[in-house]
């Protein structure tokens, strides 16, 4: 419906969307002890996790470049828009911009570019768009790049010319010999800053017998800013001075641009110069000479195609990188001269792991129609009035819900229908709703459960920012039991090293059972795709002497080693016992303090805490 800032919440946007149903079914064989959920928050997962070195070089809205690390939200760059067979170029801005440790693949080209990625990125060809690896075999492979595949993009970029004396006496030569400081501000603010290294002489009015190339760069870029134009694809310079003309030409030739020079029928003296090859050929023109007259080197609606650019090799580095990606209004941008697809966030992405952090506090889908929806669906004579569980994949109670107060309806339209509920959350906006839950729990069961790993108030800001803190989420459950309702404590994920001491959990348990926690589950760290590069780059910044023992430990996938669990499990069991936590059920105390969790079927599927 709309996209919404709000002062109260700095840097977050909320995209409010009507959804069509919000009573989801679990799939079959997730391994949890429910199957229906209901999420009327979701957060934004981009589309091609983490793609890029930080030093590809990515096309400015100026027409210059700069490198992929150092872009920052709000700067403007290019883009495309699709136009009939072909692409235009078009401004956009970035809106999101970070970074991951990630497994790189490097891309060279038939000319010599390489490109360094990760294997999800994807870059735009001939025949669309094409992850740089494959992913499956035989009919379910994705599309993605080979040898000989070819490129959309605008050719290769080539360096900027260092601002060398040569490059200044060539730039006043072509500046001042075409119409000098009657016009173009930028222009003569770039010779008013060069002068000075010449002192009195004026010698440098004069073209050189030979020039070398920095004095031509400069003096193609001198006589486009004041002689020059780019309009409708095609660049010119015009000129009076058959000597300025002919130096023109030649530095067109030493640097290979194909080039024609035309009578202007109008002006009988003057002559003009026409750039060749199209909208590469001008890009290159741009890099090449570096003029300074801004509006003309706008490359605004110039039309693309395919670059002539093939792919000779896709290699694996066998190392992880530190890889960037931004998000962009157009969806893409251009790396390297490639149109390469970015990770956009939008709210038709389907959820998958966010960190605590930025991907899940920045973009929020708000489903702001979720207690009518839902009130409909339970109507249906096909429902059984099975358990719903809330908070298996979003908190329902993050900060959103204290600007859009959807779960008392959503609980509400439960309890009417006869439905058992229960909630797992990190977020102390529950208490505002334990009065209602307490109601409605004289007319079907209702579980609370609060998420809660570790006492340490630094560790949990640095790896949950926005998240309450660990006194504030005791005080929830104490709350939660004062109100006569159960309220277990998730103890998840439990950092390998950092959190699963016997002293640091004897601790904890202690605190839960002081604030009259039901019981409790233990849960080990897993690191699933997205999840795992963010906690990566937060391992390595952090904690770096553990990386090595974390490879180690989840160097089989996502989750950790069957030894290191049974460890725990040894470790948890009688804690728990000590202080009256372990779970109500039949099952082995530390079997359910610890599940098993396997790669096929993994238990704890939907519990995606991090």
């Amino acid at each position: 419906m709309r996209s919404v800032r709000s002062p109260d919440f700095d840097g977050v946007t909320f995209h409010e969307v009507h959804a069509r149903s919000v009573l989801n079914k679990v799939p079959s064989g997730s391994g949890v002890p429910f199957g229906w959920t209901v999420n009327p928050y979701r957060g934004c997962s981009h589309a091609c996790t983490y793609c890029l070195e930080g030093g590809t070089r990515i096309l400015m809205a100026d027409g210059r470049t700069k490198a992929l690390s150092e872009l920052k939200v709000g700067d403007t760059i290019y883009g495309t828009r699709g136009h009939g067979a072909s692409r235009r170029l078009v401004p956009t801005r970035v809106e999101a911009h970070w970074t991951t440790l990630r497994a790189a693949y490097r891309v060279t080209l038939e000319d010599g570019t390489r490109l360094v990625a990760g294997g999800d990125h994807r870059f735009l060809t001939s025949k669309g768009w094409k992850h740089v690896t494959g992913s499956k075999f035989g009919a379910a492979q994705r599309p993605h790049l080979e040898p000989g595949t070819e490129l959309i993009g605008v050719g290769r970029f080539e360096p900027t010319p260092d601002e060398t004396l040569g490059y200044r006496a060539g730039y006043l030569c072509g500046m001042l010999r075409s119409g000098g400081f009657a016009a173009e501000a930028d222009a003569a603010a770039r010779a008013l800053e060069y002068l000075p290294d010449f002192g009195a002489s004026v010698g440098f009015l004069q073209v050189p017998p030979e020039p070398d190339a920095h004095w031509q760069r400069g003096f193609l870029a001198g006589v486009f800013d004041l002689a020059g134009d780019f309009g409708r694809g095609v660049l010119a310079v015009a000129h009076d001075e058959p000597e300025i003309v002919e130096a023109f030409a030649a530095a067109l030739t030493r640097f290979g641009f194909a080039h024609q020079i035309d009578e202007v029928p109008k002006f009988p003296a003057r002559q003009e110069v026409r750039l060749l090859g199209g909208t590469a050929e001008v890009l290159r023109f741009l890099h090449v000479s570096n003029p300074a007259v801004g509006w003309k080197r706008s490359l605004d609606g110039a039309v693309i195609g395919a670059s002539r650019r093939r792919v000779e090799a896709i290699e694996p580095l066998g190392l992880q990188l530190p890889l960037f990606d931004i998000t962009t209004g157009t969806g893409d941008f251009i790396a390297d001269g490639m149109v390469s697809h970015n990770c956009f966030a939008r709210n038709t992405h389907t959820y998958l792991d966010f960190d605590a952090g930025r991907d899940f506090d920045t973009q929020v889908v708000v489903k702001i129609n979720a207690p009518q929806v839902l009130a409909a669906q339970l109507k249906k004579p096909s429902w059984r009035r099975e358990h719903v569980a809330m908070g298996t994949n979003t908190d329902p109670y993050q900060r959103a819900e204290g600007r859009y107060r959807l779960m008392p309806g959503i609980i509400t339209a439960l309890a009417r229908s006869g439905t058992p509920l229960s909630v797992l959350t990190k977020g102390t906006v529950l208490t505002r709703d334990l009065p209602l839950l307490r109601d409605v729990s004289a007319d079907v069961p209702v579980s609370l459960a609060v998420s809660l790993a570790l006492l340490d108030g630094e560790l949990q800001h640095r790896l949950e920012p926005g998240t309450p803190s660990p006194r504030a989420r005791l005080e929830l459950i104490r709350k939660a039991r004062d109100a006569g309702l159960p309220c277990s404590v998730l103890v998840a994920p439990v950092l390998p090293w950092l959190t699963d001491s016997p002293e640091a959990l004897d601790t904890l348990f202690a605190r839960l059972a002081e604030a009259g926690a039901s019981s409790v589950t233990v849960i080990p760290l897993h690191l699933r795709p997205g999840a795992r590069e963010w906690f990566g780059r937060w391992l390595a910044a952090t904690y770096p002497a553990l990386v090595p023992r974390y490879r180690e430990l989840y160097a089989r996938g996502s989750y950790v080693q069957k030894a290191y669990r049974e460890r725990l499990g040894e470790r948890v069991a009688p804690l728990l016992r000590r202080h009256g936590l372990a779970p109500k059920t039949g099952f082995d105390a530390r079997a359910a303090s610890v599940p098993e969790q396997r790669e096929e079927v993994p238990e704890a599927e939907q519990l995606r805490l991090l």
